[in-house]
């Protein structure tokens, strides 16, 4: 399935997947994802979010699914990366590959690692990227400060 860079019109896509995304996780009122907040993250004035959209062959008006992501750095390898902040595949279109494509596409931009959070209930998730070859890191423990 194709995968290529998100433009300006895919927001709304983006927007929607991404509340799709949360009620997936049962998190649907905890999503504040908008429309005018990504465009301006994504295409505004200081870009801080990236994004990869998957369409089907010869149907470019069906989006798929989305790899939001952005550039890290890490100190101690001395080298960029990619951080993976969202990753969704429409459930049509589950279990076609969509996810090692995007995963494969994000490796390509970096020479330094890709990392990013699963929850912790989603078993179905843990065992398709371990099938990958990733896996958890052992000894870190992620903490978030909210205001």
């Amino acid at each position: 399935m194709p995968v290529r860079v998100a433009v300006l019109d895919d927001v709304d896509e983006i927007t929607a997947m991404m509340h799709e995304h949360a009620d997936f996780e049962g998190a649907g009122a905890l999503c504040h994802f908008n429309r005018e907040g990504a465009a301006a993250a994504m295409f505004g004035a200081d870009v801080t979010l990236r994004a990869l959209i998957a369409t089907p062959p010869n149907e470019a008006a069906v989006t798929a699914g989305v790899a939001l992501w952005y550039p890290t750095f890490s100190s101690w390898s001395g080298s960029t990366g990619i951080w993976l902040e969202d990753i969704f595949v429409r459930p049509a279109f589950r279990g076609e590959g969509l996810g090692r494509e995007f995963l494969e596409e994000l490796r390509g931009l970096t020479a330094g690692r890709v990392e990013w959070d699963v929850q912790d209930k989603n078993a179905d998730a843990q065992a398709f990227y371990r099938r990958l070859g990733a896996n958890p890191v052992p000894g870190w423990t992620r903490y978030r400060w909210t205001l």
